[in-house]
């Protein structure tokens, strides 16, 4: 009987792996190792463990429509109590870790492999403590590396195929960045090193259409690790890659890339340099090299990793063409190339109003720690922070939506940090609210009446200690934000359906 790997990725980014054979449900494999996932019934009844299969193949068994419409079932959600896997599956769980009760693996191993790139750059290797067997984790994501003598963390993504006895990194060297001054100053091979995870929502996905990598600096890394996994599968579509860097001595693992396009025939690559005085032959930022038959009239998967610019860019220079890519999955790097935000983007109404529902049950639960809790001054900032959300509005549109976006981000996230719950800030953290209220707020996106007179209101609430009617602002101000969500959502798909008359 085949035995399947099932990857279970929370909404928090962390990702369980777990065995299961063709006649046992995924439901009952997780149970049988120890993890929670949402579930009832367990007779495809009440739809409690409704989920999304991202690749792999499947059988469903039996359920009712009240469970799952054919509908859904048609778009890859299951019901993991019905499900049989006939394939390895990566499967999105609707819940955190936490609930899920994930204790989070640790990883040991010792330095095996510390190599100078440039001057920007380095790569390090860690070889696993472990039975042999080899990481499991999905190609795209990251892991948390603590910088030895130092209970500090660091995010960097893997550069290495999974499953195997080490792991590898890219690491931009930066003078003050922890872990590249443990590197440079004092690593030695042999040293010991620990890191947690897999972790993260950018992986590759199944390949079903052409695809388009797009790397900035040491944001080649997850790419790598993509690629490594594709070469061992195979794929019948094309595959390009543009590798951006900022100067030429920033242009690191060439080599790796001509290997690997050696061994994969649909895979080719292009490399730039931004930097002026560069001798390298293209200059200019990887927007300048993606051409239209890259972007396959928008039947592509587009895959962006590098600085938060650089992410934004290419968001812009997308829509720009007039095209919506079939799905757009970014990573944004922070200091010295941790990894930072990710998402995708599907552009997927569903999808947003899911993630405000998500961000409103995380302020619900705040509100319960914090109505009539607060001091004097804490309530005064609230205060300020509501008004300064008020002087962007011309009308029912924007006059500055940059400015809004950043007070109404404030705002919300003080709401949170007011808690000082570090799991509810992490889960806020983790939200796309404000990726996707870059996507949808624009000077000509009708905006629903009263959204900034809502925080005003929410605060009066807050003062008056009154948690019934601060859940009730919160709830319509949530339906509100996701009214403006939908107004773009619709605006665009009209734009769309005008431009191919």
């Amino acid at each position: 009987m085949s035995i399947h790997q099932i990857a279970l990725n929370f909404e928090d980014g962390v990702t369980q792996f777990i065995k299961c054979d063709e006649e046992t449900t995924v439901a009952d494999a997780s149970y049988a190792a120890r993890i929670n996932i949402p579930v009832d019934c367990m007779m495809g009844a009440c739809g409690t463990c409704k989920s999304f299969c991202d690749s792999g193949k499947y059988e469903l068994g039996d359920y009712i429509e009240d469970a799952m419409t054919e509908e859904e079932a048609a778009e890859r959600q299951v019901l993991t109590c019905q499900m049989f896997p006939k394939s390895d599956c990566v499967i999105r769980i609707p819940a955190s870790s936490d609930i899920a009760k994930v204790v989070m693996s640790l990883h040991a191993g010792k330095l095996s492999e510390l190599e100078r790139l440039s001057e920007s750059a380095l790569r390090f290797s860690i070889a696993l403590d472990s039975d042999g067997a080899g990481l499991a984790f999905l190609p795209g994501q990251y892991a948390n590396v603590t910088v030895p003598g130092t209970s500090q963390t660091r995010s960097f993504s893997f550069s290495s195929a999974p499953l195997s006895s080490s792991v590898s990194f890219l690491v931009r060297d930066t003078e003050h960045g922890s872990l590249p001054s443990y590197l440079r100053e004092h690593a030695v091979r042999g040293d010991d090193i620990e890191f947690t995870g897999p972790y993260g929502s950018f992986y590759l996905r199944d390949i079903e259409r052409p695809v388009l990598f797009l790397a900035g600096g040491t944001g080649l890394a997850p790419y790598l690790s993509m690629l490594e996994k594709i070469a061992q599968t195979g794929t019948d579509y094309p595959i390009h890659l543009i590798y951006g860097v900022t100067h030429d001595k920033d242009l690191v693992m060439v080599d790796a890339l001509e290997r690997l396009a050696g061994q994969l025939p649909q895979f080719t690559y292009a490399c730039c340099v931004s930097d002026e005085a560069s001798t390298y032959p293209n200059k200019g930022y990887v927007m300048r090299y993606i051409e239209p038959a890259h972007l396959n009239g928008g039947d592509v998967n587009v895959y962006v990793c590098g600085p938060p610019a650089m992410v934004d860019a290419v968001r812009d220079h997308i829509a720009a063409q007039g095209l919506v890519a079939k799905s757009l999955y970014y990573e944004r790097f922070s200091g010295h190339s941790a990894v930072g935000a990710i998402g995708e983007e599907h552009f997927d109404i569903e999808a947003a109003e899911d993630a405000f529902e998500a961000r409103l049950a995380i302020e619900l639960g705040a509100a319960n720690l914090t109505v009539g809790r607060l001091d004097k001054e804490r309530l005064t900032e609230l205060r300020q922070l509501a008004e300064a959300t008020v002087p962007f509005f011309d009308g029912d549109h924007f006059s500055n939506v940059e400015g809004y976006r950043a007070a109404n981000q404030a705002f919300h996230a003080a709401l949170i940090e007011c808690t000082g719950v570090d799991a509810l800030r992490s889960a806020y953290g983790m939200l796309s609210i404000q990726d996707l209220m870059a996507q949808a707020l624009t000077a000509d996106t009708e905006v629903i009446p009263h959204v900034a007179q809502d925080h005003l209101d929410l605060v009066i609430a807050y003062e008056a200690g009154d948690l019934g009617a601060v859940h009730r602002i919160l709830a319509v101000h949530n339906d509100r934000s996701k009214a403006t969500m939908r107004a773009h959502a619709e605006a665009k798909a009209k734009a769309k359906e005008s431009g191919s008359t």
